[in-house]
């Protein structure tokens, strides 16, 4: 089979950091090619020498595209010759049509005027192809994010695609939607078209690749062939993070004491819609030392418990009671719940941890000001200690705790998301999906670090969507569905199968054999 792309020995380099180095990836016409390393391999950089972001001459190294060498200015260049990228942060404008959006750019006109009746009848029949049935007028934001992915890949089909970059495109997926998406990449690779697919999620890679590049530390570490046989996770794994992980979790001797928070008939109604109740009469509990997980389906209304206790950033019509140590304690506002020892870890890091476009030590020690600060004005010298501790602590790799958080990977941006909550000196930290979109060497750095919370008398609450995350960490489990509490299972007596048929059954049922 032909290559339809070769990048030979691309090398990229950044002030005081070598971000590719001498890197080689051939991707064969209609084949679905997965590249995968630990965050800040290089996986996204070299996506972005290729698609033009990075533009040729601000590297080394030679691409060839369809038989011949290729110098991409920008990304209409790579666009012109059907290279389309699609990036974990979807391009999409969310108050225009999904028509708008696909032919944002490139409308269909005559005589300067849009041709709307061609544009929609366009957008139909590549709806069509992407398995959607939504009318070319739906706006963007009544979309659910699965959807909003395969119109990100209709919109690259308009572009006469042949070779599709994607980045992380089921990070933010469930399980039905990451699976669809998978399905049309195999019907794409059946009409010829050729993919790149960046995964941290090894499972679906399995499913779909036809070959695996592994990255590591800039470089290419071996190219598998899977066309005849799989490549196994522990292989990859291996390969990855250049080191055998047997254990993906570490080992712990939990010391559990005294109950340090509880919840007790906590109702939250929705924050648009008033009369829908979205978590019905929950009740829970952790002691010191004890990581609690909460396992469930996406929509069971996990987060919005998470949110609703912390300062009620999530909810009306809030009702039930909150104890800290046995005392019952007002969390109305986040300030009040942090006052009490309660930090909350958002699932969207990005949009909801962290300042991005601001240095790590402004980040750390966001939550807890007054730490750092003398008669209202923040100490610079104090902040900057503060910071490098935690950066040691954690093992934050970066250049300085001056570095802009936008420039870290996603592992050491988690990092830092801990580093400020735990700067708030917390008996409670709620850990809302902590390793989304990480490796899995990044993902053992966070486990470790969890533990060693724990091992130091921190109630931990944690939330996965992950079964074998919480099953491999937790020292009990209790299971959500349409707001309410199930089920609830200690350690021994937790499986994917125990879990999984307290979701599909009722609650009566399910918390009768769980306590049976």
């Amino acid at each position: 089979m032909d290559a339809i792309l070769e990048m030979r020995g691309i090398t990229k380099t950044f002030p005081g950091v070598n971000a590719l180095d001498n890197v080689n990836l051939v991707v064969r016409t209609g084949e679905i090619h997965a590249v995968v390393g630990e965050n800040g391999a290089g996986k996204s950089t070299l996506m972005k020498v290729l698609s033009g972001v990075y533009p040729s001459g601000s590297y080394s190294g030679e691409i060839h595209y369809q038989g011949q060498p290729r110098h991409f200015a920008n990304i209409a260049d790579s666009e012109k010759v059907g290279i389309i990228i699609i990036h974990q942060e979807l391009a999409l404008v969310p108050l225009l049509s999904i028509a708008e959006n696909i032919f944002l750019g490139n409308e269909p006109a005559k005589n300067g005027i849009i041709d709307w009746y061609e544009a929609f009848a366009r957008t139909r029949a590549l709806l069509a192809k992407v398995g959607l049935k939504e009318s070319p007028t739906t706006l963007i934001t009544n979309l659910g994010v699965g959807k909003q992915q395969m119109v990100e890949i209709a919109k690259a089909l308009s572009k006469e695609v042949k070779l599709l970059i994607l980045d992380e495109p089921t990070a933010s997926l469930n399980e039905n939607d990451s699976d669809a998406l998978l399905a049309l990449l195999l019907d794409l690779k059946a009409h010829g078209i050729s993919s790149i697919l960046i995964s941290h999620k090894l499972n679906e890679i399995a499913k779909v690749a036809d070959s695996i590049t592994v990255l590591r530390d800039g470089a290419t570490v071996e190219t598998m062939d899977c066309r005849s046989a799989a490549a196994s996770e522990d292989r990859i794994i291996r390969h990855m993070v250049g080191r055998e992980m047997a254990d993906r979790y570490p080992k712990r001797t939990p010391q559990i004491g005294e109950t340090v928070f509880e919840v007790r008939d906590w109702r939250v109604h929705h924050a648009l819609h008033a009369d829908r109740e979205q978590i019905k009469g929950v009740n829970l509990h952790v002691k010191r030392g004890e990581i609690v997980g909460i396992a469930g389906l996406m929509g069971s209304g996990r987060t919005e418990l998470a949110m609703s206790v912390f300062g009620r950033s999530y909810g009306q019509r809030i009702s039930g009671k909150v104890f800290m140590h046995g005392h019952e304690v007002d969390v109305r506002t986040v300030e009040k719940a942090i006052g009490h020892g309660i930090a909350y870890v958002t699932e969207d890091r990005k949009g909801l941890g962290l300042i991005l476009d601001d240095e790590i030590r402004r980040n750390v020690t966001l939550a807890n000001l007054g730490a750092v600060s003398k008669a209202t004005v923040i100490s610079d010298g104090e902040e900057h200690k503060v910071a490098t501790e935690y950066r040691r602590a954690l093992n934050i790799r970066s250049s300085g705790v001056q570095q802009h958080v936008v420039n870290l990977s996603g592992g050491n941006q988690q990092k830092v998301v801990l580093a400020k909550w735990l700067f708030s000196k917390p008996e409670l930290l709620i850990l809302d999906e902590p390793t989304r979109g990480i490796d899995v060497g990044a993902k053992y750095e966070i486990y470790t670090i969890i533990d060693e919370l724990a091992s130091q008398g921190k109630g931990i609450l944690m939330i996965s969507s992950e079964m074998p995350e919480l099953l491999g960490m937790c020292d009990r489990i209790y299971v959500m569905n349409e707001g309410r509490f199930v089920a609830e299972f200690a350690r021994r007596d937790a499986t994917q199968e125990r879990i999984m048929r307290a979701i599909v059954n009722t609650g009566e049922t399910i918390l009768e054999a769980a306590h049976g």
